[in-house]
């Protein structure tokens, strides 16, 4: 069942759509956005029926865009650019700097749970690579030491907001 805020949103989003069907990427968003960061396949049955098409192609939609997460992520989602101007200046090192500060590999959530790691392509920073986004805050001219402090920095945030 979805959170009456979240339901809220879609009835807005759908105001926007004569077609149900064409709402479903950012609806999706939303339910994502609503229940801690990822989907659950009851949640999937419910956007289908919201949008009028199929579970499957929900299903598909969601195993095409890499934005949609079917496991719960960390408390701070970390995804280290990889592309061309990142790896240039040390985004497949930072991605390995971050795999082994962590005990774990990208598409995985930390034993801890505070932290979960992607290897993402282009986050439009190219500019100021290599780039980190955690949540939805970008991080640029990345190196091992600013991410070290950044998570250590963090781990205190999510201490103290527990």
């Amino acid at each position: 069942m979805l959170a009456l805020d979240t339901q809220k949103e879609i009835t807005q989003l759908l105001s926007r759509y004569p077609i149900k069907r064409n709402a479903l990427l950012p609806i999706l968003h939303v339910v994502q956005k609503g229940n801690g960061g990822y989907l659950t396949p009851e949640l999937l049955e419910e956007v289908a029926g919201i949008c009028e098409v199929s579970q499957t192609h929900v299903e598909g939609v969601i195993s095409f865009y890499t934005m949609y997460k079917l496991e719960k992520p960390g408390k701070f989602h970390l995804q280290v650019c990889t592309c061309v101007p990142c790896c240039l200046v040390g985004g497949e090192e930072l991605l390995e700097h971050v795999e082994q500060q962590l005990d774990t590999h990208a598409g995985h959530t930390a034993d801890d749970g505070v932290f979960s790691v992607e290897e993402v392509e282009c986050l439009g920073a190219c500019s100021y690579a290599p780039a980190v986004i955690v949540n939805e805050d970008y991080h640029e001219q990345m190196n091992p030491e600013k991410l070290d402090r950044l998570m250590d920095e963090l781990r205190t945030q999510g201490q103290t907001h527990a």
